[in-house]
């Protein structure tokens, strides 16, 4: 004879679609029991449309990321002989900056355990950048990945499939629900698996604008206070940064490209707007580790940042000396006229990129790392009629149609320099 459930889920998900805060025993059992698939996906599907629709107060956002990191299983990082810091950032184009910044901030004696993810749809995996990487392996033990952290201070890899079951599940839910842009929900998937990870801080990267999950700035702003309150609650250091999005973060859109500019970034070059933000995030990493005036630039000047990640690649089974790949063809892209780059939108580079094979339609698609776009010029640069404003990627020429197409509009030259703007809107503290 089954046991007797405590709660209805249809009693909950009343009490959220007229606007009541749901009680928290309630709350608890309605993510364990959907966990254990007793409450159905039809009626997970109605809860997640109520918050939508309703919101959460700060209580039941906490609760509910407290109910998801039980579904599975808590890692600690108390017995290395470090502190740990982490990082996330809620994905853009060009967004690279996991390669530079976790060898940089480890170069200061720092734990950085990143457990990352793969692309889909117009935002890049740092899985799928580093698997450009000949040799180089995604997949650790947790051993394996303490033994890197103790001894190199710095490892990026997949995440296990033991934490935070009950948002994989409700992740995918959402997708196909129309709930994914629901706060509550987007907050607490990405802190209930970063409290699960164990790491004592956490700096946040939360975009915002054409190429961000958030195009609005003040919903981008209200989703980072959120997951810093839930860090906080949770006692997990966290700070935020606001960062902007709406054009692509450095000259490369891919995989292998990405890679190859992470390591200009870590030899003291790179594009400007990758160093700005690598810099401000570690300063970020770095205050909460107990090193608030860690010299960080002097950290990429001097090799120091280049040798621990050539040491976290090797240690991976990567080549860092090995060729990366290179597309079989290539189309450029040249200004119609003399004028300034006024404006390039990230969403539309995001999804060429994609069409040209740099990213994924279905989890199970494999990505081609030598695809993507190589930018020659970023709004505010002079340009000639003539000179090249940018470089798409394929292995396949047949793909450069519809690539185009997604870049139809999406950017203008101009008589006049655009106002410059920096990377880093704000910063967000408890």
């Amino acid at each position: 004879m089954s046991a007797v459930e405590p709660y209805d889920a249809v009693d909950v998900i009343r009490a959220k679609r007229d606007g009541h805060p749901v009680d928290e025993a309630a709350l608890r059992w309605m993510i364990d029991a959907y966990t254990r698939e007793y409450v159905t996906d039809a009626q997970m599907a109605a809860f997640a449309m109520a918050v939508l629709l309703n919101g959460m107060e700060r209580d039941e956002i906490r609760v509910m990321t407290e109910a998801m990191i039980a579904s599975g299983e808590r890692m600690s990082f108390a017995t290395l002989p470090k502190t740990t810091v982490d990082k996330h950032s809620t994905g853009g184009v060009g967004d690279k900056i996991t390669l530079p910044l976790a060898p940089l901030v480890a170069a200061f004696g720092v734990a950085v355990p990143q457990l990352s993810g793969r692309g889909l749809g117009h935002t890049g995996g740092t899985l799928d950048k580093l698997e450009s990487i000949p040799g180089w392996r995604a997949a650790l033990t947790n051993d394996e990945m303490f033994a890197q952290l103790d001894s190199i201070g710095a490892v990026i890899c997949a995440a296990g499939s033991g934490l935070a079951p009950a948002d994989k599940r409700l992740y995918a839910l959402r997708d196909v629900t129309g709930t994914v842009e629901a706060i509550p929900l987007i907050a607490s998937s990405i802190m209930s698996k970063k409290i699960a990870e164990g790491t004592a801080a956490l700096v946040l990267d939360v975009k915002y604008g054409s190429g961000a999950f958030m195009r609005d700035v003040d919903r981008a702003r209200e989703l980072a206070r959120t997951m810093v309150a839930l860090g906080t609650d949770s006692g997990v250091a966290t700070t935020a940064l606001l960062t902007d999005m709406n054009s692509p973060l450095g000259l490369a859109i891919g995989n292998a490209n990405e890679v190859r500019e992470s390591v200009e970034v870590l030899a003291g070059g790179g594009p400007a707007d990758v160093v700005e933000l690598t810099v401000a995030l570690a300063r970020e990493m770095l205050a909460l580790a107990g090193q608030p005036d860690a010299d960080v630039e002097a950290a990429l000047a001097d090799g120091r940042a280049m040798d621990v990640w050539r040491r976290m690649i090797i240690a991976q089974d990567g080549d860092p000396d090995a060729p990366l790949p290179k597309a079989r063809e290539t189309h450029t892209v040249t200004a119609p006229r003399d004028g300034y780059v006024t404006r390039l939108d990230a969403l539309p580079f995001g999804v060429a990129a994609w069409r040209l094979g740099a990213g994924r339609a279905r989890p199970q698609d494999p990505v081609v790392h030598a695809a993507g776009i190589d930018l020659h010029a970023k709004p505010g640069d002079r340009v000639a009629a003539g000179a090249p404003l940018f470089t798409l990627s394929a292995q396949d020429d047949a793909r450069f149609a519809r690539a185009l197409d997604a870049l139809e509009g999406s950017w203008e030259i101009g008589d006049a320099a655009p106002a410059a703007s920096a990377r880093v809107l704000e910063r967000i503290t408890a």
